[in-house]
């Protein structure tokens, strides 16, 4: 008895899965709140419940089992953008990323959503994720409807706006007019003295909808002096999967990735995107448990560098000509908050001749965050808003980043305002430099 009322014990937890959020992860918050002005949602919505600590603390009910996987707990954990900020700012060192991604899982197996989400995220993750023949159909679906004028038609008619997808509609990539999954298998040699090897992972999303910048990328490292090997039997990083939640089909993709990649001779595992990166550096952490290939994917992740983050290590060539302009840099989230490269990215734009116009918050969310600018366009547009009000005042020519997300998030913003401002990856500001 406790204050007149029979208490009983609490019940068990209501997490069901091996990947289950543990207590060693969440217990390290000591919910100090110094994460909560870093936090995109938190800042936005105002309310503790949509905070890293907020999150957290419902995550310790669930396990508890005084809080059900429900409507409630969903909506919150689903409204975090996994930016990682409140990482950089948590003086525990709690790893929010694992806790999110474990609980995401959990409301994978025990939540069920609408019919219709249920059958787009099964085709998304499951499917169109999975397969290059597949993701091809269907870009070139989407290629014809960018192309034949029915885009056109769409837009002037007014049905998007009907339909509600108008919005979401303006964040699609445009489709390439030739797919980078015919470079799969390709050895690109080395311009002059060769200073080594590497592998490349091209990317699905990356493959349909940035080709150019893949392009680019091998450009910049073969005239650099790397022989660059884009492996035939790559596939999806599993970064989009983990994210929401599809662990199990993330490892899929990690031992995929791992048998066809992994080569004792290459200096380093490269990648482009922010993302896919911080994915791969964690194969490790994903695949521990796995009897046949943990000591691998420990091996594979240590390999793993983004291009500017190699690029910076080994020195650049001097190229032919330098970057006459002003350039303000947006931080990829997974790029700084969860590999923790800042710097390399600003070096190779100053080494290049760059003048950098640092933006007040470089590396707050752009609100891209995967397809959260889809599933929740609302609070992501409000959160690009504010990034687009710190770009304005940077003066700057060139708006430079180190993922795909964000380049295609910065250019809607970019539209949006009206702004003269060009979007780039960095490696293509490089790539120019060199004459790509």
């Amino acid at each position: 008895m406790h204050g007149g009322i029979a208490t009983a014990d609490p019940p068990g937890s209501n997490f069901t899965t091996p990947d289950r959020p543990s207590w060693d992860l969440y217990s390290r918050c000591i919910h100090c709140g110094l994460c909560l002005q870093q936090c995109p949602t938190y800042r936005v919505l105002g309310r503790e419940a949509d905070s890293p600590r907020g999150r957290i603390y419902q995550i310790l009910q669930v396990d508890a089992g005084r809080l059900q996987i429900g409507d409630s707990f969903v909506t919150h954990i689903d409204r975090c953008l996994g930016c990682r900020a409140c990482e950089t700012a948590c003086p525990s060192g709690v790893q929010y990323g694992r806790i999110l991604e474990r609980a995401r899982a959990e409301i994978e197996r025990n939540y069920e959503r609408g019919w219709l989400t249920r059958r787009l995220r099964n085709w998304f993750y499951r499917d169109l994720l999975d397969d290059h023949q597949k993701l091809a159909r269907a870009a070139n679906w989407l290629r014809s409807y960018q192309r034949s004028g029915l885009q056109k038609l769409a837009r002037a008619s007014g049905v998007l706006k009907l339909l509600g997808l108008e919005k979401v509609e303006a964040l699609a990539p445009r489709v390439d007019d030739e797919f980078y999954f015919s470079q799969l298998g390709k050895l690109f040699p080395a311009a002059g003295e060769c200073r080594g090897r590497v592998v490349f992972l091209a990317g699905c999303v990356a493959s349909v909808a940035f080709s150019k910048l893949n392009e680019a990328t091998v450009r910049v490292l073969t005239k650099n002096g790397y022989d660059v090997l884009v492996p035939e039997g790559q596939g999806c990083c599993g970064a989009l999967h983990a994210h929401a939640g599809y662990r199990e089909e993330a490892r899929k993709q990690a031992r995929r990735n791992i048998q066809a990649m992994l080569d004792a001779t290459t200096a380093a595992v490269v990648t482009n995107s922010a993302g896919c990166g911080a994915m791969m550096k964690e194969y490790g952490e994903l695949l521990e448990h796995d009897p046949t290939l943990a000591e691998r994917a420990r091996e594979f992740a240590a390999k793993v560098k983004d291009i500017t983050e190699f690029l910076a290590e080994v020195g650049l060539r001097p190229p032919q000509r330098e970057l006459a302009a002003r350039v303000t840099y947006q931080d990829p989230c997974h790029l700084a908050h969860a590999q923790k490269v800042r710097l390399a990215p600003r070096e190779l734009l100053k080494t290049v001749g760059a003048e950098l116009a640092e933006m007040a918050h470089p590396d707050f969310c752009c609100g891209s965050a995967g397809t959260y600018n889809v599933t929740e366009n609302e609070i992501s547009m409000k959160i690009l808003a504010d990034k687009m009000d710190e770009v304005g005042v940077t003066g700057a020519e060139i708006i430079a980043t180190a993922n795909t997300g964000c380049m295609l998030q910065l250019r809607a913003g970019v539209e949006s305002r009206g702004l003269k401002m060009r979007v780039a990856h960095v490696v293509e500001l490089l790539d120019e430099c060199y004459g790509g």
